[in-house]
C-alpha cells in the first residue's frame, strides 16, 4: 500500500468510528519489513524476511475507553472491526482520564531532517548485498579461530518501519526509519565446560556500524574473556559497569520513575522530586530528538511533541516519566509518554586510567537473571564479569550475584568514563560505583 493510501486508510477509520458515535478516536497504521541472515559452519543457517502490517484503534465513548488491533486491513474486514470496537466500548467502566491531549500540545517536535532515521542505503540494499556482508563477517570471525573453538555463528539484520497516526483532535503525522544490526557468538572448549559469549551492535545507518573486523574481534575477545570463569570471595568491591551493560541497572530506575508505578503505589522514588538519589556525577537525560538515535521519535506515546528532558541533574531527581493518562490520575503535569534515548554524559578519563587507580574492581560485563523490586528498590542480579587488579584483568567471574538498592546505588557513583556506548537507546559510558556488595564463594 502506498504512503498516501495508509494515511487515507487511517483517516477513513477515524471518520467511520466517529460516525458510529465515538467521541474520540485514534488510529495508528504501521507496516514494517525486516530481514535476518545467520551463518554457521560456512553455510547460511537461517534466512528470514518478513513484512508486517497492522492497525490499532483507540475509542472513547461516553468516557469509556478501549484499545483494539487487527492485521486485516481489507475494507470488508475493517468496517465490522471498527463497529465491534465502538459497540463493545460502551460496556466498559467510565475512565475520563483516557481523553486525548489538547490539540495544541500534539505534533512533530523535531524535523525529519534532524532525526535523520531513514538511511537511503536501506532502499538500495539487495539480497546479494546482505548475503555477502554476512559471509564476510563469518570469514572475519573464522579467521580468529583457535584450536579450542567448538563453533561460532554470525548474524546480520536490517529493517524499516513506517507509521501513520491520525487522531480525532486534529493531529495527523507519519514517522519512518531504518535500522541495521550485526553480531556474532562463539563457544569454546575448556575441559567439561563450554564458555561462550557474543557481541551485538545496532545503528540507524549502516555506515555507523563498526567495521566487520572490529565486530569479529569483539566476539572473540568477549568469549575468551570467559575462560577460567568462577566465583571469588563474597565482599564489597568497586564495580565498573560498561555502557553496553548499564541498561539493566538503569532499567531498575525506569520502573519506579514511571507514572504507572507512582499511581499504583509501587515506586521507591515516590515523593523524591527535588531530592538527591545519586551523586553529583549522575546526570540522566531523555532525548527523543537525538539524530540517528535508536530511541528517537517526533512525538511521544500521547502524540505530544518530543523534547529533550533532564530526568536527573547531578544526582537530583528532577522529573518522572509520566504519560498523559497517569498525569491526570496523579494530578501532576505530563512529562513523557514513554522512554526514548537515555543518555549519561561522558566524563574526562578513560576506563584504563580509572581502573589503574583501583587495587581491585569487578567489571560487570553482563547480567544473568535475577530480579529488582520497584517498590522497595532492592535488586539481586546474577553477573558475568572480570576481576581487575591495578588496572589489569586477572580473573574471569561467574556464579556470582550483585545485590543492593537502587535508591542508594547511584549515590556511590564516583566517576563516569569517556567511552559512551552508542549502539543502543541507552547511551551510557562506563560507570564506577564504590562499595558494591557481591556474593560469590
Amino acid at each position: 500500500m502506498s504512503d498516501e493510501g495508509l494515511m487515507e486508510l487511517a483517516e477513513r477509520v477515524v471518520r467511520y468510528a466517529k460516525n458510529l458515535g465515538a467521541d474520540e478516536v485514534g488510529c495508528t497504521v504501521s507496516e514494517g519489513t525486516h530481514v535476518t541472515i545467520q551463518r554457521r559452519g560456512g553455510k547460511i543457517e537461517q534466512a528470514t524476511e518478513a513484512t508486517t502490517r497492522g492497525l490499532s484503534l483507540s475509542v472513547l465513548c461516553d468516557d469509556r475507553y478501549s484499545s483494539n488491533s487487527t492485521s486485516d486491513l481489507r475494507t470488508e474486514a475493517l468496517e465490522p472491526f471498527v463497529k465491534r470496537a465502538v459497540d463493545s466500548t460502551g460496556f466498559l467502566e467510565p475512565d475520563p482520564a483516557r481523553r486525548q491531549a489538547d490539540a495544541e500540545l500534539c505534533g512533530r517536535g523535531v524535523s525529519v531532517e534532524q532525526l535523520d532515521q531513514d538511511d537511503p542505503y536501506w532502499h538500495q540494499r539487495t539480497a546479494e548485498d546482505r548475503s555477502r556482508y554476512a559471509e564476510e563477517l563469518e570469514q572475519a570471525l573464522v579467521s580468529l579461530h583457535t584450536d579450542d573453538v567448538i563453533s561460532s555463528a554470525v548474524y546480520s539484520a536490517d529493517g524499516r518501519s513506517h507509521t501513520i497516526r491520525v487522531m480525532s483532535n486534529g493531529f495527523s503525522g507519519e514517522s519512518e526509519g531504518a535500522w541495521f544490526a550485526a553480531g556474532g557468538e562463539m563457544a569454546l572448549r575448556e575441559g567439561d565446560k563450554r564458555p561462550e559469549s557474543s557481541a551485538y551492535y545496532a545503528q540507524r545507518y549502516f555506515s555507523d556500524l563498526p567495521p566487520i573486523e572490529e565486530i569479529a574481534a569483539e566476539v572473540r575477545r568477549r568469549t575468551r574473556e570467559r575462560l577460567g570463569a568462577g566465583p571469588i570471595d563474597t565482599g564489597v568491591y568497586p564495580m565498573l559497569l560498561p555502557g553496553r551493560a548499564a541498561g539493566r541497572i538503569l532499567g531498575a530506575l525506569a520502573g519506579p520513575m514511571s507514572g504507572g508505578s507512582l499511581h499504583q503505589g509501587r515506586s521507591c522514588l515516590a515523593g523524591k522530586l527535588g531530592e538527591a538519589i545519586g551523586s553529583k556525577k549522575f546526570t540522566l537525560i531523555d532525548d527523543p530528538t537525538l539524530a540517528r538515535g535508536l530511541g528517537s521519535r517526533p512525538w511521544d506515546g500521547d502524540a505530544i511533541r518530543s523534547r529533550p528532558r533532564t530526568l536527573i541533574n547531578q544526582g537530583v531527581l528532577e522529573q518522572y516519566n509520566i504519560g498523559l493518562y497517569h498525569s491526570r490520575k496523579l494530578d501532576m503535569p505530563p512529562t513523557s509518554g514513554g522512554r526514548s534515548n537515555w543518555i549519561i554524559p561522558p566524563g574526562d578519563r578513560s576506563v584504563a586510567q580509572i581502573a589503574a587507580e583501583l587495587p581491585k574492581a569487578i567489571v560487570v560485563t553482563g547480567f544473568l537473571g535475577g530480579n529488582s523490586n520497584g517498590t522497595t528498590g532492592d535488586f539481586s542480579l546474577g553477573i558475568r564479569g572480570v576481576l581487575w587488579e591495578n588496572g589489569e584483568p586477572t580473573q574471569s567471574l561467574s556464579e556470582m550475584n550483585v545485590t543492593g538498592n537502587i535508591t542508594t546505588l547511584f549515590l556511590s557513583l564516583t566517576e563516569v568514563a569517556n567511552d559512551p556506548w552508542v549502539y543502543g537507546s541507552v547511551r551510557s559510558p562506563t560507570l564506577l560505583f564504590q562499595d558494591v556488595q557481591f556474593s560469590g564463594s
